[in-house]
């Protein structure tokens, strides 16, 4: 194995393993599909940046690595084969179809080398989803048919061994490719309780926007000197505008202050973007730029999710979350028939607490009296609500529960979440996106 090949599969095998990352049917470790879209492609060529990208293809979209960390670790070209591999459609953009629609259009103009890449991935998830998901399989194969149309340039071999894959399981399904709207016809109506969420996710979307949290650009004219750099340095800066007749077309790196680095698809926002659509930008990018106006003027970073105004946005978000779940308890198992779900210690030390507040005067059900972790073990012992919130387990979505509860700890006692939590806060951006989008109605992501 070459030397570049070995360090990507090390490198994504790291990065997806840091957060867990599994197979959402087989919970196997996600490097199992890493290897096999690798694998696809060294079968057709000897190419190791092509193989490396296939290992690396889904580091930026699905771990807290960013592209200039791919490009720190494996330099400008194979980042930019990377970034061509990556999803550019965003939450705000509209429910699946449009986005599925955006990124489409994007991978019609890519190299045939990324093509290639995406034929290998499509192929192993194809395989994953239509053999154990025979309802999204329906879906997945009517993308899948939209997709080839714009990867005829890539490996003729994986090609048409894609297009025998989708035939055959169509076929299988009985499902006619000219079925274009799949998504609607799978829909059903949210749960009350459920649509509350969504309007809470629509309401909390509105709360803040770059303008609140951004920090100014400073900009030099292009050509790049030693000065860029020192004012990077002098100022703390991680980035600096570089203009071209008097508007800022690009950025410098302070750790590479002499090179104009082009904006990245998706890594531009407005100045009234959400905080949800900025932080999936920041799962992204390292960076993410501010337009006021016709112009790139601001700069949010990773970092800046300790501002008072962002941490005050996340825990809002999180505590409405939690009240909605007594709702969504008392809907799901009427009658306190929910109590079968629960420990008999949890319950004992629920009722003392019961017990205190009505000694206090205080109107209390024994529901409100569980721990947050409590409600959402109840919550997720139905199978229904873990296929909503798109969870592939009750195991999976247990430990991502987990991991929000220390989201809120961290929150509430004000704890560095930037570093530690960031991989948990773009999930509760996406999921926040996910409810937003499909208000009264769910969605496969």
């Amino acid at each position: 194995m070459d030397d570049l090949v070995r360090k990507a599969r090390r490198y994504a095998t790291e990065a997806h393993s840091r957060i867990n990352h599994r197979r959402k049917y087989s919970l196997e470790p996600y490097d199992v599909h890493l290897k096999d879209v690798a694998d696809i492609v060294a079968s057709v060529t000897d190419d190791e940046e092509m193989i490396a990208a296939a290992w690396l293809h889904d580091v930026v979209e699905d771990t807290p690595a960013s592209f200039i960390d791919v490009e720190r670790e494996f330099g400008h070209a194979l980042a930019e084969l990377v970034g061509e591999l990556t999803d550019v459609s965003r939450p705000s953009d509209g429910n699946r179809a449009t986005r599925k629609a955006i990124d489409r259009a994007r991978l019609a103009g890519v190299s045939s080398r990324a093509k290639t890449v995406k034929l290998a991935d499509l192929i192993d998830n194809c395989r994953d989803v239509c053999g154990h998901d025979p309802e999204f399989a329906r879906v997945y194969l009517t993308e899948m048919a939209a997709l080839l149309e714009v990867l005829g340039d890539a490996d003729p071999t994986l090609y048409s061994r894609a297009r025998a894959m989708l035939d055959a399981n169509a076929g299988r399904l009985g499902l006619s490719l000219t079925v274009v709207d799949v998504l609607v016809e799978t829909r059903k109506a949210l749960p009350a309780s459920l649509a509350s969420l969504a309007r809470i996710a629509t309401v909390f979307r509105g709360t803040f926007a770059a303008r609140d949290i951004a920090r100014p650009l400073p900009s030099v004219d292009f050509p790049l000197t030693a000065a860029a750099g020192e004012i990077m340095e002098r100022e703390g800066l991680p980035v600096l505008g570089v203009r071209h007749g008097g508007r800022v077309s690009g950025y410098a790196l302070r750790e590479d202050p002499l090179h104009e680095r082009d904006f990245r698809p998706g890594q531009i926002v407005g100045d009234g973007a959400c905080f949800s659509e900025i932080i999936t930008t920041l799962s992204l990018h390292s960076v993410c730029f501010v337009r006021v106006f016709d112009s790139v003027a601001g700069i949010i970073t990773r970092a800046d999710v300790e501002h008072p105004y962002m941490r005050m946005w996340l825990f809002g978000i999180i505590t409405m979350y939690e009240m909605q779940l007594s709702s969504i308890i008392e809907e799901s198992w009427p009658g306190e028939s929910w109590q079968g779900l629960v420990s008999a210690g949890r319950l004992d030390k629920a009722r003392q607490l019961m017990e205190e507040r009505q000694r206090r005067g205080q109107l209390c059900s024994l529901l409100s009296c569980l721990q947050f972790s409590d409600k959402i073990q109840i919550m997720l012992e139905n199978k229904a609500m873990r296929d909503i919130f798109g969870f592939s387990s009750r195991k999976s979505a247990l430990k991502i529960c987990k991991e929000f509860e220390s989201l809120r700890n961290n929150l509430a006692h004000a704890q560095d979440i930037a570093a530690q939590d960031f991989a948990q806060i773009a999930r509760l951006a996406g999921r926040i996106e996910s409810m937003r989008d499909n208000e009264g109605a769910p969605s496969r992501r």
